[in-house]
């Protein structure tokens, strides 16, 4: 069963940085697309980043083009979301989601599993 699970979220500053971890378990993920996601108040969930997990491709949202940089750690089971530069828009929950194809979407009905979420709030 596979498990998705974040990390690293709090309260940071404007201007500020975080990292977020994912801890993916319950099989091997060669082939997958992993993916963060983030949903603020009364809002839709969002793409943020998408990472390959075979060869290490990425893509990312034009918000976070720049600030934001997706990373994987195939020996660690984990993807990392790098945000610099943050903004007082950036605050949400931030989901990891995996997706069992090798082509990134940006659309969140494509992945098939999630985790809990983790909250990023920037304050000014």
């Amino acid at each position: 069963q596979v498990q998705l699970v974040e990390s690293g979220g709090g309260l940071v500053q404007t201007g500020g940085s975080l990292r977020l971890s994912c801890a993916a378990s319950g099989r091997t993920f060669s082939g997958y697309v992993m993916g963060w996601f983030r949903q603020a108040p009364g809002k839709e969930r969002e793409f943020v980043a998408g990472i390959k997990w075979t060869g290490g491709s990425t893509y990312y949202a034009d918000s976070v083009k720049g600030r934001f940089t997706i990373s994987r750690d195939n020996a660690k089971n984990t993807v990392y979301l790098q945000m610099n530069s943050l903004k007082s828009e950036d605050t949400a929950v931030y989901y990891c989601a995996a997706r069992n194809f090798p082509l990134i979407t940006i659309t969140t009905r494509s992945y098939d599993y999630w985790g809990q979420g983790t909250q990023v709030t920037v304050s000014s």
